[in-house]
C-alpha cells in the first residue's frame, strides 16, 4: 500500500507507492498468498507492478481526507467503487437526488432582497449539479426560465 497521510515520500507519478513488504502470489483457486521479495521471480515483480499502476494513479491524486476513506482498499477497483459511492452515491440515491434537484429547478424563484448576481449563481449551481447527474437542461430552456418565470414583474422593460 502507499504511504500513510503526512508521509508523502513515495507519492509521485513517476514512482510506485511505498510498499509494505508483501507481494502476493496468485494460486489457481484465486486465493492470494503473501510472498517475500526474496521469493519473487522477475515475472512476479512485473505482474505486481502492472497491477499497481492503476492503484498508484488513484492514490497519488488523493488528499489525506480522501486517503482515509480508501486506505483499507486493496485493489484499484475497490478504491474506485469507494470513491464513487462517497461522491456520487448509489444509483438509486443518484436518481432520487436528480429528482429532488429537478423539482428545485422547476420551483426556482427569486428570493426576497436577492440581487441578480446571486440569482444567477444559485441557478448555475443548480443546473450544473443536474448536469453532473445526467439531467441536461438545454440553454434555451434555462434562458426562458430566468427571463419569464424567475425575475419579478418589476424587471420587465
Amino acid at each position: 500500500m502507499s504511504a500513510p497521510p503526512g508521509n508523502w515520500e513515495g507519492q509521485s507519478t513517476t514512482r510506485p507507492p511505498l510498499f509494505n513488504g508483501h507481494y502476493l502470489e496468485e494460486k489457481a483457486e484465486g486465493v492470494d498468498v503473501p510472498k517475500t521479495r526474496a521469493d519473487c521471480t522477475t515475472e512476479d515483480l512485473k505482474k505486481w507492478e502492472k497491477k499497481a499502476i492503476p492503484k498508484k494513479w488513484l492514490v497519488c491524486g488523493l488528499g489525506s481526507g480522501e486517503y482515509n476513506r480508501i486506505q483499507s482498499c486493496t485493489t484499484a477497483k475497490q478504491i474506485w467503487d469507494t470513491l464513487q459511492v462517497a461522491h456520487e452515491g448509489k444509483p438509486q440515491v443518484k436518481r432520487s437526488r436528480g429528482t429532488l434537484l429537478y423539482s428545485q429547478y422547476e420551483n426556482f424563484a427569486m428570493k426576497e432582497g436577492e440581487i441578480i448576481q446571486e440569482i444567477y449563481t444559485r441557478f448555475i449551481t443548480l443546473t450544473n449539479e443536474l448536469k453532473s447527474l445526467g439531467r441536461i437542461i438545454p440553454e434555451e430552456d434555462r434562458v426562458e426560465k430566468i427571463l419569464t418565470r424567475v425575475l419579478p414583474i418589476t424587471w420587465e422593460s
